[in-house]
């Protein structure tokens, strides 16, 4: 017997605390993943009782098919090796990165706005805190990724280039199963200390009561309506909007076909939160990443982003055969690529691409790891494309992009794409032989090669990224398109989590974090793990704020029936 579907989204109207409630608890969490599980944990650690209502049937969300690097700016292991990250250098990091275009390092808020200078200084004063605590607690054990650079660690405003990454301590040496690691630590955490955890609870609205957030009302599986009160607060962490079409087309800057979220992520809080009056903020931003044209149409729950992009005889072209970008780029800046807009043809010129390698690099660079497209025999291999010639492919790339013609516009290679492949090859092949990618860069900084991925080793070349590709086939290809790893815009908040109205005031009761709240960094991707690090630290602020409320009274006619 299959099991029943996640409820049907239904009113996000707030209702009023006029009815008795199912579950009661100090402070309700809604959504178990990066954010929601130590969110719990924290405000339980405070002697909360603690309720976390998950909507899927499992805990984890997007951070379960995530590697979970987490980065925590001058974390306690650096402090040991004696590694300076002091504040004023990490802020001005990301302020360059957040704002470039109004950066100013004279200014006091480096030209970010007040709101986006308090929420960078709160995740810089609470990350390592709570990296600790967590580890302390055996909730998140980590170990420190010494040399693992920020994504931008050639900036002058990057004093501290390397260090401020950690991993679940029982990842495999790659680090490409931390999700699957730290859920399963912090929902052992969970259990152990006393959270009580309700998944396939959707949660659809909000109670109030006396202009406060007092609890919400979810939906079961089976269709039962659950009425939960939270006697001082409810903490929202249930993702971004990846998976709402609407909400997707309507904010998202970019034309995304979808992304690698959690199924579940449908852009929950939005609705509910705007219901009550939440002011949003940065709703056109995401975290980016390519992703495979088929498993984004498809909606495939175990989509995962492109994080790496395998091999070195390996490059993209465009509709015309035209390589067109550094291959290498990390993941938010490659994914970018594909909404470049051509304004004198009208069109998204790379809104799909196409991942061109040999048969070098699929015996030498095959991974079923970080969403690589090259993956070795006996995997799921649908998006792969072969040809024994050129020529060849180029035939089965049109076949297969004529299968996907409905959602992408009547997309078709062009007629001079065979001979401009040729030529894109040989031209790749010339840099390749010299190690110098003298059309996009590509290898030339340090976070290029850190995700390179497996290649065949050659002794002596100076650029790993390139090898010339073969003169002769088989041949194999992806079609490759830009998508989220999850939105990031949603109800502003202040540094403690604390949702706000359109006037900044605080809405009694309610709280955010993660990817369902706007984040301070708008279209930045600071380094690996700086969706997750700022994340925890964040939640750390929510939980300590919260469980500071005092608690709401109510009438004894409408408590726990």
């Amino acid at each position: 017997m299959s099991e029943s579907p996640v409820p049907e989204r239904a009113s996000a109207a707030p209702v009023r605390a006029d009815a008795p409630f199912d579950v009661e608890a100090d402070i309700l969490v809604v959504g178990g993943g990066g954010g929601g599980l130590p969110a719990s944990l924290f405000a339980r650690w405070l002697g909360n009782d603690v309720v976390l209502l998950e909507k899927a049937r499992e805990l984890g969300g997007t951070a379960r098919k995530a590697a979970f690097w987490y980065w925590v700016p001058n974390n306690a292991a650096m402090r040991d090796l004696g590694i300076a990250d002091d504040e004023p250098d990490y802020l001005r990091y990301v302020a360059r990165l957040s704002r470039p275009h109004h950066y100013d390092p004279d200014s006091p808020t480096l030209g970010l706005s007040d709101w986006e200078l308090a929420l960078c200084r709160a995740i810089y004063q609470s990350a390592s805190p709570a990296a600790e605590l967590l580890h302390e607690r055996g909730a998140l054990p980590y170990r420190h990724c010494r040399d693992v650079p920020d994504y931008w660690s050639e900036l002058p405003e990057d004093k501290a280039p390397t260090g401020r990454v950690l991993v679940p301590e029982g990842a495999r040496d790659s680090m490409s199963d931390g999700g699957e690691v730290g859920v399963r630590t912090m929902s052992a955490a969970a259990q152990r200390d006393g959270v009580e955890i309700r998944t396939r609870h959707r949660v659809q609205r909000l109670v109030t009561a006396n202009g406060a957030v007092v609890g919400v009302e979810a939906s079961t599986a089976d269709g039962a309506t659950v009425r939960v009160r939270a006697r001082k607060a409810v903490i929202f962490a249930s993702g971004g909007f990846t998976h709402d079409g609407e909400l997707r087309d309507n904010f998202l800057a970019a034309p995304a076909y979808g992304g690698c979220a959690a199924i579940t992520n449908e852009g929950d809080f939005v609705r509910i939160a705007s219901a009550v009056g939440a002011q949003l903020r940065n709703m056109s931003y995401a975290w980016m990443c390519p992703v495979p044209l088929e498993k984004a149409v498809a909606r495939r729950p175990d989509l995962i982003g492109m994080f790496s992009v395998a091999g070195d005889s390996m490059i993209f072209v465009d509709k015309h055969g035209r390589r067109v970008v550094n291959e290498k780029l990390p993941y938010n800046e490659l994914a970018q690529e594909f909404f470049r807009w051509d304004p004198l043809r009208g069109e998204y010129p790379n809104l799909v691409l196409i991942q061109v390698w040999d048969q070098r690099s699929q015996e030498h660079s095959a991974s079923d790891e970080y969403g690589r497209l090259i993956v070795p025999p006996g995997t799921d291999d649908g998006h792969v494309i072969r040809g024994e010639t050129l020529e060849a492919l180029e035939a089965a790339i049109t076949e297969r992009l004529e299968r996907y013609r409905a959602h992408t516009g009547g997309l078709t290679l062009a007629e001079d794409f065979a001979a401009n492949l040729r030529a894109s090859v040989e031209r790749f092949n010339r840099f390749a032989e010299r190690g110098v990618d003298e059309d996009f860069g590509r290898g030339e900084r340090a976070v290029q090669q850190l995700f390179n991925g497996l290649v065949k080793d050659e002794p002596g070349r100076e650029n790993p990224t390139m090898w010339p590709i073969s003169e002769t086939g088989p041949y194999y290809a992806a079609l490759v398109t830009g998508g989220t790893l999850d939105t990031k815009g949603g109800p502003k908040t202040t540094p403690d989590g604390q949702v706000v109205d359109d006037l900044e005031r605080p809405i009694p009761g309610l709280y955010g974090v993660g990817n369902c709240v706007a984040s301070a960094s708008r279209r930045a991707y600071w380094a690996g793990g700086a969706t997750l690090g700022p994340i925890i630290a964040l939640a750390y602020r929510a939980a300590n704020a919260a469980h500071a409320e005092a608690v709401n009274e109510l009438s004894p006619a409408v408590t726990a029936a």
